[in-house]
C-alpha cells in the first residue's frame, strides 16, 4: 500500500470516528461538517482508484 492510499484510508477512519462522536454528543453542526469531509474523502479516494473497504 502506498503512502497516499494509507493516508486517505486513515483520514476516512478518523473522520468516521469524529462523525460518530459528533452524532452521539448531539452536535449537529459538527456532524454536518464531518459528513461533508467524509463525502469529500470518499470522492477523492474514488478519483484515485482507492478501494475503501466496507465499514470504513
Amino acid at each position: 500500500m502506498d503512502a497516499f492510499t494509507a493516508g486517505i484510508l486513515h483520514r476516512i477512519r478518523s473522520t468516521e470516528i469524529a462523525l460518530r462522536d459528533a452524532l452521539r454528543s448531539g452536535d449537529d453542526f459538527l456532524a454536518e461538517v464531518e459528513q461533508a469531509e467524509l463525502e469529500d474523502l470518499h470522492r477523492l479516494a474514488a478519483e484515485h482508484g482507492v478501494c475503501v473497504p466496507q465499514g470504513t
